[in-house]
């Protein structure tokens, strides 16, 4: 058997496959988000240790693990989890969806090294500017820093002892050559850091460590059990849902929204605000366009209408076409294509006739609507995708998938009943690191259900998209 975990902002999720890549088993834990201050967003890494303990003691009841012969990991990218010497950690983890380093990144982005190396932006959320911020706001901190982990790789840590990353979630750290695929010794000096403090780098199908023996006795794990590289978690996606090649794409619908294309080439297009990145897989890259808020917005929605998401969207019956009401999804900034950390969300439009019903609906086109801007983003790198797979807890909505495949004007596949997503992506790169094997065991999952552009809404859904790009543009630069 195969084991994978994905450490997400809102929970961390393990799943159990065997050898045929059927699912054993599955447990997930749940994860608070801090934000002591707007822009800001934390959380405590001894919190990702306690929530993988308690996924491990479910699996171990429900499967057992003694079979598990590999452990790959997944996570959400970007997070600067600071460590001293003795590997405690110095303060909260700055996480992805943080936007206090807006100036730092406009910083470093002003020095034309950081594109050119890169091959992308320098966003706020990535991790390099959050050290920047930490040497000017907290500099006794700073002086401290021995090494920067990512999230998953501060568990990998937990589990092996050992300080690795892998290209995958380096590459979204402003201090990696994508191209090369290596640490630029050139970009960390230019932030005040240096390769020392950086981890080992392995890639995502290989073997980056071996379970530590405390941990294996205490779940029951073979001795020697397997660590692998492991993906960031757009990539484990990618590798879940079979992405691995040019032309292949998904849409993620998680806490964050991404449309994910896998590329044989580093194809960089940092003007587009596109994200060029290596792939979870040796000699393979992908670009995706990124927004900050998907289920997240939809979420915010829900508690503020006092209904839970399921209700909300299961009530809407089939597509229909968008009315009055605009949503614009910035609840905390924007990535693709605006890179603004400062822009935030708005309802436009709203009237007497504005129920929760077309509230709902205009939330759910928002999400989309930024997501048909990450298209035409990918479109002007000359990366066009014929179909998406659709992945993520806001897949589970029928009239959401519905609703991208009108507003993108490309049909959208539904993975059969299971988990296609990261830890499954995870656990496949488990396997590839335990058994030598590669890209060939990442197909494509079974599809249960296809959604197709509708025509006749087609022209609604591009006008009411053309008046949601007017409402963005209007609101952009308001003081706050």
């Amino acid at each position: 058997m195969y084991l994978g975990l994905d450490l997400g902002t809102s929970g961390l999720k393990g799943i159990v496959i065997d050898d045929a890549q059927r699912m054993v088993a599955e447990a997930s834990a749940p994860l608070a988000v801090a934000r002591p201050r707007s822009g800001w967003s934390e959380q405590t890494p001894a919190d990702w240790i306690a929530a993988a303990e308690a996924v491990l003691d479910r699996l171990a009841a429900t499967a057992g693990l003694g079979a598990v012969r590999g452990i790959g990991l997944s996570g959400q990218m970007h997070g600067a989890t600071l460590l001293d010497a003795t590997d405690e950690v110095l303060r909260p983890c700055i996480l992805w969806n943080d936007t206090r380093a807006a100036e730092e990144a406009a910083e470093l982005d002003g020095d034309p090294i950081f594109r050119r190396v890169t091959g992308n932006i320098v966003f706020p959320g990535f991790t390099a500017p959050k050290l920047v911020w930490v040497a000017r706001h907290e500099p006794e901190t700073f002086a401290r820093v021995a090494r920067v982990l990512l999230p998953k790789d501060y568990l990998r840590l937990w589990l092996t002892g050992e300080h690795a990353a892998e290209m995958s979630d380096a590459a979204g750290t402003a201090w990696f050559d994508t191209g090369a695929r290596d640490w630029s010794e050139a970009l960390l000096a230019a932030s005040g850091m240096g390769r020392s403090q950086m981890p080992r780098l392995v890639e995502g199908s290989e073997v980056s460590g071996h379970l530590r023996p405390e941990l294996a006795r205490r779940w029951g794990f073979a001795p020697g059990t397997v660590v692998a590289g492991g993906g960031g978690d757009n990539a484990a996606s990618g590798i879940g849902v079979g992405v691995v090649r040019a032309g292949q794409a998904f849409v993620s619908l998680g806490t964050s929204g991404v449309l994910f294309a896998a590329t044989d080439g580093f194809a960089p297009a940092p003007e587009t605000a596109i994200h060029a990145f290596c792939h979870a897989l040796p000699g393979r890259w992908h670009q995706m366009g990124v927004i900050l808020a998907a289920t997240d917005a939809l979420n915010w929605f829900a508690r503020l209408a006092g209904e839970g998401p399921a209700a909300l969207t299961g009530a809407l019956g089939p597509l229909a076409a968008p009315g009055e009401t605009l949503f614009l999804p910035y609840l905390g900034g924007e990535r693709t294509p605006l890179n603004d950390a400062a822009i935030r969300g708005a309802f436009v439009g709203l009237g007497h006739a504005t129920d929760r019903a077309a509230a709902t609906r205009a939330v759910l086109e928002g999400v989309a609507f930024a997501l048909r801007d990450c298209r035409d983003a990918l479109a002007a790198t000359g990366t066009r995708p014929e179909r998406l797979i659709a992945v993520g807890g806001g897949a589970r909505s029928a009239y959401w998938c519905a609703l991208i495949a009108s507003t993108l004007g490309l049909p959208v596949a539904l993975p059969e009943e299971g988990d296609f997503g990261a830890a499954f992506g995870a656990a496949r790169l488990g396997m590839m690191a335990a058994t030598g094997a590669g890209a060939e065991i990442a197909t494509p999952p079974a599809i249960a259900r296809a959604f197709e552009p509708d025509p006749v809404l087609a022209p609604a859904f591009d006008a009411a998209h053309a008046r949601w790009r007017a409402a963005r543009d209007a609101i952009r630069g308001l003081p706050r």
